[in-house]
C-alpha cells in the first residue's frame, strides 16, 4: 500500500487496483464486472466461468488485510442487471460473508443501473462522503473532489524495448479515477480522449509498485 494525498485526504493506493481510506477504514474498488464470462456464454462465446470467484477471492483478501469497516463498489460491479441471479453458490456465499462483515455500498453504473437487494449491502446512484463525491463515471462539470471508475485506465510504457501495460489510477486536482478491479476486464489507454475529457488537464497516471507510487504526467 502506497500513501498519497488527494484533496486533503490521506489515501493508500494498492497494487491490486483498489484504494484504501484509512480515516474511514474504507476499501474502494471499481468495475468488478461479476458474471461477465456467463454473460458472454449466453451469447455463445464460451470463457472460463471463474471470473467472479477470482475477483471475490482478491476482494476478500484485501478486506481482511486492511480490516475494512466499509466497502464501496464504484459501479459496474455486475456485468449486467441479471448478474446477481447468475452467481454460482460459492460466489453468493463469499459475497454474503463480505456484505455481512462490513458496511457495503453498491454505487450503480452503466452496466448495472439496478442492483438486486438479495446480493446484500446498500445501493446508491452516488454518494457524498466526507467531502468526496463517489460515483461511477467522472462528471467533467463536477467541481467537488470526486472518486470514480468506469474507464478501466491502463498505462502503456516501453521499457528496454518492450511494451509494458499496467492498470493505474488517473488523478487530476479534483478527480481520481480507479482502475478496474475485476479479473476479466480490459483497459482503456490513459491517453484516450474520452478519459482526458473526463478528468481535465493537469492529470497524471499513478502506478503503485511495492512501496513507491510511480507518476506519469499525461499530455493536456
Amino acid at each position: 500500500m502506497v500513501p498519497f494525498s488527494f484533496s486533503g485526504h490521506d489515501l493508500l493506493a494498492l497494487p491490486q487496483g483498489a484504494l484504501f481510506w484509512p480515516a474511514r477504514r474504507a476499501l474502494l474498488v471499481a468495475d468488478l464486472h461479476f458474471e461477465k464470462a456467463s454473460w458472454f456464454a449466453r451469447g455463445g462465446q464460451l470463457l472460463p466461468p471463474y471470473d467472479t470467484l477470482a475477483t471475490l477471492a482478491d476482494l476478500e483478501a484485501l478486506a481482511a488485510a486492511t480490516a475494512a469497516a466499509e466497502i464501496w463498489c464504484l459501479g459496474d460491479s455486475f456485468h449486467d442487471v441479471g448478474g446477481c441471479d447468475r452467481l454460482p453458490v460459492a460466489a453468493r456465499d463469499a459475497l454474503a460473508r463480505l456484505t455481512a462483515a462490513a458496511r457495503w455500498t453498491w454505487i450503480t453504473g452503466n452496466h448495472d443501473p439496478v442492483v438486486a437487494d438479495r446480493c446484500g449491502g446498500d445501493v446508491a446512484a452516488e454518494a457524498l462522503v466526507d467531502g468526496l463525491v463517489l460515483r461511477h463515471e467522472a462528471d467533467p462539470a463536477e467541481t467537488r473532489p470526486e472518486l470514480s471508475g468506469h474507464f478501466h485506465p491502463k498505462l502503456r510504457v516501453t521499457v528496454r524495448g518492450r511494451q509494458v501495460a499496467r492498470r493505474c489510477f488517473v488523478a487530476s486536482p479534483c478527480k481520481l479515477v480507479l482502475p478496474a478491479f475485476g479479473a476479466l476486464t480490459g483497459g482503456l489507454d490513459v491517453h484516450h480522449p474520452a478519459l482526458a475529457r473526463a478528468v481535465g488537464p493537469a492529470a497524471e497516471a499513478l502506478v503503485p509498485v511495492e512501496d513507491r507510487l510511480l507518476r506519469f504526467r499525461l499530455a493536456a
